[in-house]
C-alpha cells in the first residue's frame, strides 16, 4: 500500500489529568476561582499542525508547530477574568485562578447549569498529519506542479500548499464534569499565473475539512482542484474592466455566501445585539429579509470545515435558525450572552485557542436554496453582473455596511453572460441586500472548505454557503 493510501492514524489521546496534574486538585482550584460567580470553566488544549508550500518545483516553506497549555476563566455578570499559561501545572493553576478571581468579586452570583451532555461524533478521530508520509506529500505537490504546467503553456508559477492540524481539547466545569473532543483539519490548496501577451492573471482553488489528508493528495480529487485554478486564471486574462455604479448582481452558490457570513452573519452574534451595538439589535420578530430568506448556522454538518460536536465551553453544537421566511428569530450565543438576554446557548462559545476567551462565533453559516433556476436568475437581468468567485472583504457590525472583491465576476447585458471583468467590489450593507433579494436559485452549496473567521484578534474555522442570489440595486465600484 502507497504511503498516500494508507489508513488514517489514530492519534494517542491527550489526558492532561493523567500526565500533568491531578483531576481533583484541578477541580479544586477551579472551584476556588469561580466560588460567588455565575459561571466559568478550565479550558486544556494540545494542538500540532503541519504546512508545506511547494513554489515553482521547489518547497518555499515547511513547518510544524505543537504546543499545549491551559485557560481559566470565572464569569461573573457581564465581566470574565480570564488567565492562562503553558505549563500545565499545579502551581500555574493557583496564579490563573488569582487573575480570573478578580472578576468575581465580593461574589453573590448563582452557578449557571452545566451544559447537556452529548454522545455524538461529527468527525473521525483521526490524525491528518500522520495520514501520509512526509514523502509523498512533497512528491504530490510536484506532481501537481507538472500536471498544471502541462495542461497550458501559459502557465508560468504554480503554488500548491498542503496543511494539517489536529486540536485536542478538555474542559472541566465546576460541578466536576469533564468534555473532551478532538477535531482534525486538513486542507489543499492550488495557485496558477498564467502570462499571455505580456498579462499575467491568477486562479486559486482548494478546499478540505475534518478530515485525513489521504484523500486530498489522491489524483481524482487534485486534479479537478487543478483544472479550477487554471480556469479561473484563464478566464481573467481576458476580462475587461468592471463597471461602476448601481446594478443588479447574482451571486453564485457557495464560496460567494462569504457576503452573507460578513454582511450578516456577525451582526447577528448575541454579544453584539446584546451591547446593541449591531444593526440587527431589538429586531427579533421583525422582518429583516425578503420573504423566503432562510439563513441558519449550523455546527452539526458532519467533517465541515466549521464543524464542532461541542463549543469551547463544552455545549453541543446545533442547527440554529436565525431569519425563516425573512423573519429574525434567534442569535447565535454563548453562555455568558445566552444568560444575560435570559436565552439559551447555542452552542456557538467559541475561542482560537487555550490563549482566548470564547465569545459567540459562527460555524457553518448558510441560506437555504429556493424554488427559482439559476439560469433564470441571470437571464432575468437586464444590465448586472454575475459574481462567482470572492476575495477579501470587510464589514462594518454597527451599520452592516460591506466591501467584497470579486475574484471571479462576469457582464450581463439583456439576459446574455458575456465578458468577463475585473476589479468588482460589492459595496452595500446587510440589511438592505437582505431586502433587495429578488430571487433565490434552488442550487444551495457549501463552499471547498476554506473559510477563517477573524473577530477581536482571534481566527477560527467556518464554513459558509448559499445558492444563487439575484440582489438588486447592490453598488459595483470599478471603473466608471
Amino acid at each position: 500500500m502507497s504511503a498516500i493510501a494508507q489508513a488514517v492514524t489514530e492519534v494517542d489521546r491527550f489526558d492532561p489529568f493523567q500526565t500533568m496534574i491531578d483531576r481533583d486538585a484541578a477541580l479544586s482550584i477551579l472551584r476556588g476561582a469561580v466560588f460567588g460567580a455565575d459561571d466559568g470553566e478550565l479550558f486544556l488544549e494540545r494542538r500540532r499542525s503541519e504546512s508545506l508550500v511547494l513554489d515553482d518545483g521547489r518547497i518555499r516553506s515547511a513547518g510544524y508547530d505543537s504546543g499545549e497549555g491551559f485557560g481559566l476563566r470565572a464569569v461573573r455578570g457581564d465581566v470574565a477574568g480570564y488567565a492562562h499559561s503553558t505549563q500545565i501545572t499545579e502551581a500555574a493553576m493557583k496564579r490563573a485562578a488569582r487573575t480570573a478571581r478578580l472578576a468575581v468579586g465580593a461574589g453573590g452570583g448563582v452557578m449557571a447549569p452545566p451544559p447537556p451532555g452529548t454522545n455524538r461524533a461529527l468527525y473521525a478521530e483521526i490524525d491528518p498529519i500522520a495520514d501520509a508520509g512526509f514523502a509523498a506529500k512533497i512528491e504530490t505537490m510536484r506532481q501537481i506542479d507538472d500536471y498544471v504546467r502541462a495542461l497550458d503553456p501559459r502557465v508560468v508559477q504554480v503554488t500548491a500548499s498542503l496543511a494539517a492540524s489536529v486540536q485536542e481539547i478538555a474542559i472541566l466545569r465546576p460541578e466536576g464534569g469533564l468534555v473532551t473532543d478532538l477535531r482534525p483539519m486538513a486542507r489543499l490548496s492550488i495557485a496558477v499565473i498564467v502570462e499571455q501577451d505580456g498579462r499575467r492573471e491568477s486562479g486559486h482553488f482548494g478546499g478540505g475539512g475534518r478530515i485525513g489528508l489521504s484523500g486530498l493528495m489522491d489524483p481524482e480529487h487534485w486534479q479537478p482542484v487543478a483544472q479550477e485554478a487554471l480556469r479561473v486564471a484563464s478566464v481573467n486574462l481576458n476580462a475587461q474592466p468592471a463597471p461602476a455604479g448601481s446594478l443588479d448582481v447574482v451571486l453564485g452558490p457557495g464560496w460567494p455566501g462569504i457576503l452573507l457570513h460578513e454582511a450578516v452573519g456577525h451582526g447577528l452574534e448575541g454579544d453584539f445585539n446584546r451591547k446593541k451595538t449591531s444593526a440587527f439589535a431589538g429586531l427579533l420578530g421583525k422582518q429583516v429579509a425578503t420573504r423566503g430568506v432562510t439563513v441558519l448556522d449550523d455546527g452539526t454538518l458532519p467533517d465541515r470545515r466549521g464543524s464542532i460536536t461541542v463549543d469551547d465551553e463544552g455545549t453541543p453544537s446545533g442547527k440554529n435558525t436565525l431569519i425563516e421566511d425573512g423573519i429574525l428569530v434567534g442569535y447565535m450565543q454563548d453562555r455568558q450572552n445566552a444568560r444575560l438576554m435570559n436565552v439559551a446557548a447555542t452552542g456557538n462559545g467559541r475561542r482560537e485557542s487555550y490563549a482566548h476567551a470564547p465569545m459567540p462565533r459562527m460555524t457553518n453559516t448558510y441560506m437555504l436554496g429556493g424554488q427559482e433556476d439559476p439560469k433564470d436568475l441571470v437571464a432575468g437581468m437586464k444590465d448586472g453582473i454575475w459574481a462567482v468567485g470572492f476575495g477579501g472583504g470587510q464589514v462594518d457590525i454597527t451599520s452592516g455596511k460591506f466591501v467584497f472583491s470579486c475574484t471571479e465576476a462576469y457582464r450581463v447585458r439583456n439576459g446574455k453572460v458575456q465578458e468577463p471583468v475585473k476589479g468588482a467590489t460589492l459595496i452595500g450593507d446587510g440589511p438592505t441586500a437582505l431586502n433587495n433579494v429578488r430571487g433565490i436559485g434552488n442550487d444551495m452549496a457549501m463552499d471547498p472548505g476554506i473559510g477563517n473567521c477573524g473577530k477581536a484578534g482571534q481566527w477560527v474555522p467556518v464554513g459558509v454557503g448559499q445558492p444563487s442570489l439575484l440582489i438588486g440595486g447592490l453598488t459595483i465600484g470599478g471603473v466608471a
